[in-house]
């Protein structure tokens, strides 16, 4: 691992690593989600080991993106999020920055969200979330829990300001490893319509339906599908 910067203490070393190794899920086992998609004429090509969704280090900027993400085109959601970054970042060697704190998202002005970030209604939903982690009224990282149950951690989202079905589902995808729910929005409904050669998105339970095969996998096999055209042939 090269860091840029000053040379780093082991024990800071030893922290970097532990942190790649959570962003990129090198830990996580897919054996059983690859023993059962192998056997899918769609999804065969994922058994060769696709399926790993790379996350930020923290819950918390895994939901504060996926809130940037709701009723907008990416473009707008690519906006807001280098808006936090570049106005609430702390500078990095090389001339990046981090992503913010929610102690600095706290301490924004709700100017800054409408002004600069221009998150619309999301920016009230961003300040409290932030406040909330800031104060150590909630902990979203408790949510990495393995032993709480899949209805747990969605309730736990939904309580959340600005989370929704859409958002919840979302966030256990791509930050907690938890594939059991479908991500259903704007976008994933009518690409699934146009895979199955359909003219209408179906239903959320018909889709639901559809993948009920792969059980704790069905939302990992659902988004794999869709995008199975954002990985070249040769990968």
């Amino acid at each position: 691992m090269d860091v840029v910067g000053p040379a780093v203490s082991e024990r800071a070393r030893v922290a970097l690593l532990a942190q790649l190794r959570h962003m990129f899920r090198l830990d996580e086992d897919l054996s059983e989600f690859y023993a059962v998609a192998g056997e899918d004429e769609s999804l065969a090509w994922a058994a060769m080991g696709a399926g790993r969704m790379l996350r930020s280090p923290t819950v918390f900027e895994d939901v504060v993106k996926t809130i940037c993400t709701t009723n907008c085109t990416w473009g707008g959601t690519v906006r807001m999020v280098t808006a936090l970054v570049d106005g609430l970042g702390v500078a990095a060697p090389g001339g990046a920055r981090t992503f913010p704190t929610a102690a600095a998202l706290a301490a924004a002005p709700e100017r800054f969200y409408r002004d600069v970030v221009r998150a619309g209604y999301r920016g009230a939903y961003l300040l409290q979330l932030a406040d909330d982690v800031a104060s150590g009224a909630i902990d979203l990282e408790k949510l990495n829990d393995p032993e709480l149950p899949d209805d747990e951690v969605e309730a736990r989202l939904l309580a959340l300001p600005g989370v929704g079905p859409y958002a919840a589902a979302h966030v256990m995808l791509t930050s907690l490893g938890r594939y059991s729910r479908l991500v259903l929005d704007s976008w994933t409904r009518p690409a699934y319509a146009r895979l199955v050669g359909r003219n209408r998105p179906p239903k959320a339970a018909t889709i639901v339906g559809a993948f009920r095969r792969y059980g704790t996998f069905a939302g990992l096999a659902f988004w794999l599908q869709l995008t199975r055209g954002w990985v070249p042939d040769e990968a």
